[in-house]
This record gives structure tokens, sequence and C-alpha cells, in this order.
């Protein structure tokens, strides 16, 4: 996720990322261009008197405006996901460091704390890595008995939780916690597993494909029809305008695809690497100190 300054407008404006639809679009635009320029002068060459087009500007109006509601529900729609994203993500640092203060209040022997604060932190990072390409067990810091333990489960997140479980019943019997310990802590590892199912609905259910296929074609014949109707009006100028209706209307659409499965690593996406590192941090400094 890229931090920038809002109220910094100039530098906005020339600034490129790879991210920026300009630098993803140039090809579409420029054939988008040739294209209209084309049609402008077949209609200007071959069909000057055509009264018939004068009318098509009006019908081309309504059409702008019915493109316009659609673009204001796709946008809403990916942006929703976006946030309950990073909603989901915040509930998952407060739980993680709720269960990490509920524990060292428990007085439970420092190796206890210690694996605590281990696996608290494995499970953000494996969070972050299961909603994009899988868990590297590499990356997390297991013993050699969790490594094979975890290699049998189907779900890593899950099995994270399991090992907490684990560990908390093997207190239980030793005496050092109670079952109203263990009621406590519970509650912040049922969030721990709400956090990460919420995840994966967002990341596994996109916008239906029929509805972003008609979006998409719908678009696409506005814009290289656009001539038709401008041509009269606006002559070869008309490729331009056509052309910058094209990069508007398909970079709002480029968009909100980027944004509708934040948890990859392209520019607009959830910060969720920074926010894993924090509960490391956060859970070490608690309970490993």
């Amino acid at each position: 996720m890229i931090n920038y300054n809002p109220k910094s407008w100039i530098k906005l404006i020339f600034h490129l990322t790879k991210s920026d639809t300009l630098s993803i679009l140039w090809k579409e635009l420029i054939f988008i261009f040739i294209f209209s320029l084309g049609v402008a002068f077949i209609e200007i060459t071959y069909f000057p008197d055509a009264k018939v087009l004068d009318k098509l500007f009006s019908v081309y109006q309504i059409l702008g405006f019915v493109i316009s509601l659609l673009l204001v529900f796709r946008t809403n729609t990916a942006y929703d996901r976006w946030w309950e994203g990073r909603r989901k993500w915040g509930e998952l640092v407060n739980d993680s460091r709720n269960l990490a203060v509920k524990i060292t209040a428990l007085d439970l022997p420092h190796e206890e704390n210690v694996f605590f604060a281990r696996h608290i932190g494995n499970y953000a990072i494996c969070i972050k890595e299961h909603l994009r390409k899988g868990t590297d067990f590499e990356i997390l810091d297991l013993t050699e008995e969790e490594f094979t333990f975890l290699q049998k489960v189907d779900h890593i997140p899950s099995g994270i939780v399991e090992l907490l479980y684990q560990r908390m019943n093997e207190l239980k019997k030793k005496g050092l916690l109670s079952e109203e310990d263990i009621l406590r802590l519970d509650r912040n590892l049922n969030g721990f597993l709400d956090v990460v199912g919420a995840c994966e609905r967002i990341k596994n259910t996109p916008i239906p494909y029929s509805y972003s296929m008609f979006f998409k074609k719908f678009i696409f014949v506005y814009v290289i029809t656009l001539p038709l109707a401008f041509v009269i009006s606006f002559g070869f100028f008309s490729a331009i305008i056509a052309t910058f209706i094209f990069y508007v209307f398909v970079s709002i659409e480029v968009l909100a695809e980027e944004i509708e499965d934040p948890f990859g690593t392209d520019d607009n996406d959830l910060p969720t690497d920074e926010m894993a590192q924090r509960i490391q941090g956060i859970v070490k400094t608690i309970l490993a100190r």
C-alpha cells in the first residue's frame, strides 16, 4: 500500500506508479484513438450529410448517465470489500493485543509466554500468506514437532489455533489455567478464526462473472461508437474525446478490480505485511519481555 499526502495535489497529478491506469491501459488507449479517428474519417468523408447522426448525441447522454450509475455501484461494491478487509485486519490486531494482555496477566511461566507470543505472531504471518499464494513454513517460527503437525493440516491458520488450544488444555491439566481463564482467552481465539473466515469470503467471492462481462462490453461498445455522435460537433477531435472517456471509464473498472481483492501485493492493497509485523512486535513486547 502506498503512503501519500492527499493534500499534495501537484505531486499526485504527475506521480506515476505501476498501478497507475495510464501505464496499464496505454495500448488500449492507442487502439481506441486510432479506431475513433478512422470512424471520424469515414463519417466526415463518406457520410457528411447523415442527419440521423444528429440525434445520437441525446441518446449518448442518456447512456452516459446509465454508465455513471453503474460506475457508482461498481466502485462502492469494490471499496466495501476493501474496507471490510481492513476492518477485519484491525480486529485481528485488537484480538492479538487483547489475548497477549490477558495471558501476561495470568502470571504463567516465561517459557509459556514465549510460546504464546511466538504463535500469535505466527498466526498473523500465516493469514497474510494464506490469503496470497499459501503459507511458507520457512517464514514461521516453529519447532520441529510443530512443523510436522502443521504439515498434516489442510488449513494452516486453523492448525496454529489448534496448537494454542492444545497448550491451553495442557496448562489447565497442570492447574496453571482455570476454566474461567480458558473462557476469557477463548473469545479472542474465536476472533482469530472469524477474521480468516471473513477474509477468505472476500477473496473467494468475486463480482459475479455475468455482471463483470456486461459492464466491460457496455463500456467498450459505448466508447467505440461514441464518434458517431460527436463527429458532427467536434470533427476529428471526437477521437480525443472518445479516448479520454474510455480512459476514465475503464480506469474506474481497473481500480475496482484491484481493490476488490485487497490481500495481495498491489499498490492499492492492504498493508498486511506491515500489520503482521506490527502484531509480532506487539505480542513480543507484551509477553516475551
